[in-house]
């Protein structure tokens, strides 16, 4: 929330990556199906000299706000992009997260249970690790301690 009506949103674009933005009348009763976590929006920004965040005019493309009433999906939704919005950094295009992103929010909203949308998610999840570079090889083998006790006995 952004004064009386007005909110800030975190959207990301395959071009551009994560962008905050300033959406006037955000919180309103117009554009309250329209800010649902998961919606698929067109945005045009305004942005201003210096530091200030640009203001972002959205109009719905695909909407996956009949979702909320469904507890598993809601939070799947929920988490997918909340995990996105904190964990990427601004301004760095990741196309491929974009487009598994989608992916999976038309998976939760397609699928009859979670069983047709949890492996997607954690396989989101993984590519979200690698494309910010965690991952590689597998960690080494823990040692075995009983062993290298007795031998130190």
């Amino acid at each position: 929330p952004q004064g009386e009506t007005g909110a800030m949103v975190r959207l990301l674009t395959p071009d551009t990556g994560l962008i905050a933005a300033y959406v006037a009348g955000g919180r309103g009763r117009q554009m309250r199906a329209v800010m649902v976590p998961g919606n698929r929006v067109a945005a045009e920004f305004t942005t201003r000299p210096g530091s200030q965040l640009p203001f972002a005019r959205l109009e719905l493309e695909h909407s996956r706000a009949a979702l909320i009433t469904e507890p598993l999906p809601a939070a799947a939704m929920q988490w997918a992009c909340g995990l996105t919005a904190t964990a990427l950094p601004e301004r760095q295009t990741y196309p491929a997260l974009h487009a598994a992103l989608d992916a999976l929010l038309d998976a939760i909203a397609m699928a009859p249970s979670a069983r047709g949308w949890v492996s997607g998610l954690i396989a989101y999840e993984t590519l979200l690790l690698s494309e910010l570079g965690y991952g590689g090889q597998a960690p080494p083998p823990a040692p075995d301690f009983p062993a290298q006790l007795a031998q130190l006995a």
